[in-house]
């Protein structure tokens, strides 16, 4: 399941970092050290144009670490000698030790050579190195080989995450001409003038029948063309990662794997629908623990069952007529509470000009006085009734 999410966020990541601007330092922003595959190289070997990167502004990235890396990259193709590393240190100056250059089957291929000094500081501005594979022209087979890349600091620090300890796979062929190399060719492969099949970007094999992925298939799914993967039933996304759920998710949860579905906090099942509040939540509350409710911004409580601060209606200080009928219709649901007999809760005192409601769970006010606890004056209507007698009597004065 890890690995699911982990590929997932790769190849979003890295198809977001791959910009049609060209530049080298697309997707690169911050000024330190950084170090990528270029987007055109991986899709000579995968079919998909991205960045594969495992330095970005002086941080590792976690999945470069993964022991199981090697699993989830395409096997190089035998028709590409060599892979472009790019990299950059920015504004700070770093030093590189190049400490393992292994081939793990030397029949097949020999050890990686690259195209800079083994030891070395890294440039400051973005530059292009290769990592050169030799096929031994013995046999054919796929092996793996390995770079080893120390990184230090100019103080002497490793760059944490360092020594990498990459592990990739190439595949050599030794394939001698073939007479009907015309007709055997296939998805746009090509004779060349020694009669073998050359494979155009994201297919290899002799006659360019396999197509590559990257990330590879998951879920039992197969690479039918370059970067797409067919699923099986109860699969899907570009890579097989995402699962089909026969029934819906239920109270926002999301279908992450086969009939299994990743539940929001409060609630769990295998389709989400059991609530971990016991005391349902009121009022459009949201479980989100145990017993624990996140209520509207107008209601508050444990259940979401009490109104905050709510607004008077005239001189009465009763809510309004849409707040009445919403704890109306709740306060029959509201379950029996420690202490509360099951009554609505007040305010710890409603003051000298206001009474309980105890079935609403507010304090209705005199006429001339709202609040929470009925302590604030309507200065305002006061101001008003007493302002009309007088200007009646006024009238009648004049009138006289």
């Amino acid at each position: 399941m890890w690995q699911t999410w982990m590929l997932s966020f790769l190849l979003l990541g890295e198809v977001t970092r791959t910009s049609s601007r060209g530049s080298v330092n697309s997707g690169v922003s911050g000024d330190d050290l950084s170090l990528w595959i270029d987007q055109q190289q991986v899709k000579m070997f995968s079919g998909f144009a991205m960045k594969i990167y495992a330095i970005v502004d002086g941080h590792v990235l976690p999945y470069i670490l993964d022991p199981n890396f090697e699993k989830y990259l395409p096997i190089i193709p035998s028709e590409v000698s060599y892979v472009n590393f790019t990299w950059k240190s920015g504004g700070k100056k770093y030093y590189y030790n190049f400490d393992r250059l292994q081939s793990f089957d030397e029949s097949i291929l020999e050890a990686p050579v690259i195209s800079v000094r083994t030891v070395g500081r890294v440039p400051r501005r973005p530059k292009v190195f290769s990592v050169f594979l030799p096929c031994s022209g013995n046999s054919s087979g796929i092996a793996s080989f390995g770079i080893g890349l120390l990184i230090e600091s100019r103080k002497g620090k490793p760059l944490p995450g360092t020594p990498l300890r990459l592990r990739l796979r190439k595949e050599c062929a030794q394939r001698g001409p073939d007479p009907e190399c015309d007709r055997k060719c296939a998805n746009g492969g090509w004779c060349n003038q020694e009669r073998i099949c050359q494979c155009p970007e994201g297919y290899m094999g002799q006659h360019c029948r396999t197509a590559l992925c990257y990330p590879q298939c998951m879920n039992g799914g197969s690479c039918t063309s370059p970067g797409i993967c067919s699923c099986l039933p109860g699969f899907q996304g570009r890579h097989c990662e995402g699962g089909i759920c026969a029934e819906k998710c239920l109270n926002g949860g999301k279908c992450i794997q086969k009939d299994t579905c990743d539940c929001p906090k409060g609630y769990y099942g295998l389709r989400c629908e059991f609530s971990k509040c016991i005391i349902p939540c009121l009022n459009g509350g949201r479980c989100r623990g145990a017993n624990k409710c996140r209520c509207p911004s107008a209601f508050g409580g444990d259940h979401c069952e009490i109104m905050r601060n709510p607004r008077v209606n005239g001189a009465s200080g009763l809510p309004t007529r849409r707040q009445h009928s919403l704890m109306s219709s709740s306060s029959a649901e509201v379950p029996k509470l420690v202490g509360g007999k099951g009554k609505g809760r007040c305010p710890r005192h409603c003051g000298m000009h206001g009474t309980c409601q105890p079935d609403l769970g507010i304090c209705s006010c005199e006429p001339g006085w709202f609040g929470k606890m009925c302590r604030r004056r309507d200065i305002a209507r006061n101001h008003k009734r007493k302002k009309g007698p007088n200007l009646r009597s006024h009238l009648n004065e004049t009138a006289l």
